[in-house]
C-alpha cells in the first residue's frame, strides 16, 4: 500500500497508473509504450512487424521524450534561467514544448512551417505557445524547407532591450538522442526479448534514429536500423527529405543499413489501410513507414520494430482533403 502524502492524500503510485504530475506519464523502461503486431497489413507471416505506438505519451507524440529531455538538460546546464525558449517545430515537439512550458511556467515562441496542420497550431496557441507559421523562402536555397528553423535562430540570436531567448534545437541538441538512447531504445529491446532485428523510423530530427538505433545495435550488432525518406516536395509532415532540408547534426549516418524512398500516395494509402484493417488511428508520418516496412518484408524474415510517431487526431484537415467526396452520401 502507498504511504500517504503530507497532506494526507494518496502518493504517488505507478503500479496503480497514479501519478502527482502529468511529466511522469512520458514512457520509459518501465512504463514503455505498446508494441501492436500488426496482422493484415504485411502479407509475410515469417516477417513479424510491430507497431510502437508512441501517442501513448502524455501529449500525444514521441516528441514528448525529446521534450522532456531537451528541458531537463537546459535546466542542468543552467540556461533556462531568466529566458524565454523558442523553437522550430513541425508541431509534434511544439505541443510537449509548450505543456511543458507551462508547468515550468516559461513562454514559449514556436515557429512553423506554413503546411503544419491547423489543428497543430490550436493546440500549441491551446497551452499557451506564441505560433509564428514560417514561408518555407526564409531559407537558403540549398534548404528551401528550412524556413521555420531560419526564423528561430533568428529570434533566439536577436539583440536590443527585448527578451533573452534560449532555443532547445532539436536538430542539434546530443539530448534529443539521449531521450531515445536512455528510454525507446531500452524499451524495443526489453519488450521483444532481445529478438528485434530490424528498426523502421523516419527521418526527422533524427534523434530518434540515431538514439534508439545506437542502443540497439549495441546490444546486437546484426540489428538492422531502416531510415523512411519522403519524396522532394512531399505533403508528410514531421518526415524530412535531406535533400531540401539541412541534415541534422545529430544524425549518425553510420547507424543506417537501409534508405526507403517513399511518395506520398502509397503512405496515405497505408494510412487508411492501418485505420480500416488495423483499427489503428495513426498520422501519416506511420503510414510512410508501415508501407516501407511492408516492402521491406517482402525479402526479409524476424522480429521488426516500426515507430508510430504520434496518432491521427491532429490531422483531420489533412485527411479530409486525401478522402474528397469519399464516403459522403450523394444528393
Amino acid at each position: 500500500m502507498a504511504e500517504p502524502t503530507e497532506n494526507g492524500g494518496l502518493a504517488s503510485d505507478p503500479a496503480l497508473r497514479r501519478y502527482d504530475d502529468i511529466r511522469q506519464l512520458i514512457a520509459n523502461s518501465d512504463e514503455p509504450t505498446p508494441l501492436l503486431r500488426l496482422r493484415k497489413s504485411v502479407s509475410n507471416d515469417a516477417f513479424n512487424l510491430f507497431l510502437k505506438l508512441e501517442w501513448y505519451n502524455p501529449f500525444g507524440s514521441i516528441k514528448d521524450r525529446t521534450a522532456f529531455y531537451l528541458l531537463k538538460g537546459m535546466e542542468e546546464r543552467g540556461e533556462l534561467e531568466g529566458k524565454r525558449l523558442v523553437e522550430p517545430t513541425s508541431g509534434n515537439t511544439g505541443i510537449a514544448l509548450a505543456a511543458l512550458a507551462t508547468l515550468m511556467g516559461k513562454h514559449l515562441t514556436v515557429t512553423v512551417p506554413d503546411a503544419v496542420p491547423e489543428e497543430k497550431k490550436v493546440l500549441m496557441r491551446m497551452l499557451g505557445a506564441e505560433v509564428w507559421p514560417t514561408p518555407d523562402d526564409l531559407c537558403p536555397v540549398d534548404h528551401p524547407k528550412d524556413g521555420a528553423i531560419a526564423l528561430a535562430h533568428s529570434i533566439a540570436d536577436s539583440a536590443g532591450d527585448g527578451p533573452a531567448y534560449a532555443m532547445p534545437n532539436q536538430y542539434e541538441n546530443a539530448d534529443n538522442v539521449r531521450a531515445h538512447y536512455e528510454t525507446t531504445g531500452p524499451e524495443i529491446w526489453k519488450q521483444t526479448e532481445g529478438q528485434v532485428k530490424y528498426l523502421f523510423v523516419g527521418y526527422g530530427t533524427c534523434g530518434t534514429i540515431t538514439g534508439t538505433g545506437k542502443y540497439l545495435k549495441e546490444q546486437d550488432s546484426s540489428v538492422q536500423v531502416v531510415a523512411i525518406e519522403p519524396q522532394k516536395g512531399h505533403r508528410l509532415p514531421g518526415l524530412k527529405n535531406l535533400q531540401e532540408s539541412k541534415t541534422p547534426g545529430i544524425l549518425d549516418t553510420e547507424l543506417i543499413d537501409h534508405v526507403i524512398r517513399v511518395d506520398d500516395e502509397p503512405a496515405y494509402e497505408m494510412t487508411k489501410q492501418l485505420f480500416r484493417k488495423e483499427g489503428l488511428i495513426v498520422g501519416p508520418s506511420t503510414g510512410a513507414i508501415v508501407h516501407a516496412a511492408a516492402e521491406f518484408s517482402r525479402d526479409h524474415e524476424g522480429v521488426a520494430v516500426a515507430i508510430s510517431p504520434d496518432s491521427g487526431f491532429k490531422y483531420a484537415s489533412y485527411f479530409a482533403d486525401i478522402l474528397g467526396d469519399e464516403g459522403n452520401p450523394q444528393g
